[in-house]
């Protein structure tokens, strides 16, 4: 395959030790220290002296019923990226917050003081939420539905952008003599009363250097593909194929007209789950082995959840059973449909489904040497599938170490990847610009000022 001048975007997703259900079994991994500030801290730098684009936690806010098999646990994102950003120079902090089961002003403010900790690298994984689990968890007994969700998302996302809002740039003074700290006419209230929320401020932390923290959006559904248009400036999505990822890029890079943006200012980032091996058949031996260590009960619970039907009481070597439609599942709507899809394109039984979303829980997995694995993202970048990948290592840090060492020094080589960081922020390395402070008429700006 050729070269190209656009270079691609790679942004690390961090699971614990590894995105595959069974890596905490997985030789070489540390479950034990799935709270261990090194860990993380490692990993970070690990990913940084890569020159990966960003580092990615997701998070929920409940607990899987089976945690018995499963250890997908974790550290709060906040607390963790800060403690990040102190060892870390150039690479960008990505954490997930829910726009269901939080307030405006407190997602501002911690995103505000995570960039001004981190000098401008500080990116917010915006969801809605997909589990009633977290309903039960914040005094409520049932999850908002699904479109209601993103009515509140949109709102939310007004306010916390005019929070941000609410100090201009410029509006510290910090002049010693006259006593003067800050211009009251470039601070001010933003005085919002919606439907969902009622909230005066202004924010009481100046503008983030960013302006706002990267703006990321995860759900594929139509309604999270249009509140991407809208919102988002890089998406993390999930196809299993190189014809769903061009059909979904050109969809949504074809909304963006209609909110008078262009399509440079939404990056599009597919998820890929690398199993490297220095020959093919190493890397088949690596994924078949750690798909032995999955236990189907851990397997089963996710994949009822996805699809909304118990499938304890189905033969594991037989076909998915009759499901739901899709416009009755109120969770993961672009996620069930994928794995409807996958089922049904190659025929696959219970079993064989649990195995292929076992390292990327919908994410596509790729089972290669380096030299493959970069012909599949070259392919897919210079075909408009993707922008760049968000990666997902299967096991940590192993799997990190074998795609910095192998993959990434071919996509230099190719002239796909930067060999040094661009700009001093999350948004310069992305290509992103910086939001201007709205400009507020002076009769505003005075009467703020009484």
């Amino acid at each position: 395959m050729g070269k190209t001048q656009r270079q691609l975007h790679l942004n690390l997703f961090i699971m614990n030790v590894g995105h595959h259900e069974a890596a905490w079994r997985y030789k070489g991994t540390e479950p034990e220290r799935i709270t261990d500030l090194k860990h993380y801290q490692r990993l970070a730098q690990t990913a940084e002296a890569a020159k990966f684009d960003s580092v990615f936690l997701a998070d929920g806010l409940a607990i899987n019923k089976h945690v018995k098999h499963g250890a997908f646990v974790g550290l709060e994102p906040f607390t963790l990226l800060s403690a990040l950003a102190a060892v870390t120079e150039h690479i960008g902090l990505i954490g997930t917050v829910s726009t269901t089961y939080n307030e405006p002003f407190h997602v501002a403010r911690k995103f505000a003081s995570l960039d001004h900790i981190s000098n401008g690298r500080a990116g917010w994984n915006i969801v809605t939420s997909g589990s009633i689990h977290e309903a039960h968890n914040f005094n409520r007994d049932t999850h908002p539905e699904h479109a209601k969700r993103y009515e509140r998302a949109k709102e939310f996302l007004d306010v916390t952008t005019a929070l941000w809002d609410s100090w201009q740039d410029d509006a510290l003074i910090i002049d010693r003599d006259s006593g003067v700290f800050a211009d009251p006419q470039k601070v001010g209230p933003i005085s919002h009363n919606g439907e969902h929320f009622q909230v005066r401020g202004p924010l009481n932390i100046p503008r983030p250097p960013q302006g706002y923290p990267v703006l990321v959006q995860a759900g594929s559904s139509d309604d999270g593909k249009e509140f991407a248009a809208q919102y988002a400036e890089a998406i993390f999505t999930a196809q299993q194929t190189l014809v769903e990822a061009q059909q979904f890029y050109g969809d949504v890079k074809g909304r963006l007209l209609r909110y008078g943006r262009t399509p440079d200012q939404l990056l599009i980032l597919p998820g890929i789950c690398p199993i490297i091996g220095v020959t093919e058949s190493e890397a088949k031996e690596k994924e078949q082995e750690i798909n032995e260590l999955t236990v189907p009960e851990y397997g089963l619970n996710q994949l009822s959840n996805m699809l909304g039907v118990d499938l304890y009481t189905y033969p594991l070597d037989g076909p998915l059973p009759e499901l739901p439609k899709l416009e009755d599942i109120n969770g993961n709507k672009s996620r069930f449909q994928l794995v409807v899809d996958l089922a049904e394109r190659e025929q696959l039984t219970i079993r064989q489904l649990l195995h292929r979303l076992a390292g990327g829980r919908g994410h596509r997995t790729y089972a290669g040497t380096a030299t493959q694995i970069a012909d599949q993202l070259e392919e897919w970048f210079v075909s408009d599938g993707a922008d760049g990948f968000n990666v997902m290592p299967p096991y940590l840090p192993g799997g990190l170490d074998e795609f910095a060492e192998s993959v990434i020094p071919e996509l230099q080589r190719r002239g796909l990847f930067r060999t040094e960081y661009e700009g001093n922020t999350l948004r310069g390395n992305l290509g992103l610009q910086r939001p201007n402070h709205p400009v507020i008429p002076a009769a505003t700006a005075a009467a703020i000022s009484q």
